[in-house]
């Protein structure tokens, strides 16, 4: 059974959608775990922060992305990008082990937001940075603000379309 890990840069309203798509993905069968980016309070990526120890809890970030057989990950639109916790956890991962992409190499990954600011860009700064890690990132996304709110049907395309890249 495919595992669906969400991940969470953020605290509030997209928590909340995590919870929806993890209710959701059990009703489709699928076991799932969240994961909050904020908990592991990672520090600001420097070359010189680089250049010491991995810091505390990067390990157990890398290991709990790597059980998931696909992600989703939401994210508020901050200043119309991604927010500082997700730019810095992609920077330290991408700087762990001699093959950074081999933990986003042909991953299905779907994206989506809660954001006061709509989201399409946050939506499209993601779908970039993703794509480029090596992910496969699924056309349709999730995106729900105070003028749209959740739809369970909305999540379940989503997941559909997601586990449809499990079977390629």
């Amino acid at each position: 059974m495919p595992h669906l890990t969400v991940i969470v840069a953020s605290d509030g309203n997209n928590v909340q959608l995590a919870q929806h798509v993890a209710t959701e993905a059990g009703a489709l069968g699928l076991t799932s775990s969240t994961i909050q980016l904020n908990a592991f309070d990672l520090p600001l990526f420097t070359l010189q922060r680089d250049a010491g120890d991995p810091p505390l809890g990067l390990q157990d970030l890398k290991s709990a992305l790597g059980e998931g057989d696909a992600w989703v990950v939401l994210a508020p639109e901050y200043n119309g990008s991604m927010p500082p916790t997700l730019n810095n956890a992609i920077a330290w991962l991408s700087r762990d082990g001699d093959d950074f992409r081999a933990l986003f190499r042909n991953r299905p990954v779907a994206l989506g937001t809660h954001s006061g600011g709509g989201g399409p860009h946050v939506v499209m700064a993601m779908r970039m940075q993703f794509a480029y890690l090596g992910c496969n990132v699924i056309g349709r996304s999730l995106v729900v603000n105070k003028h749209k709110p959740v739809n369970p049907d909305s999540i379940r395309d989503v997941l559909g379309s997601l586990m449809l890249g499990l079977d390629a």
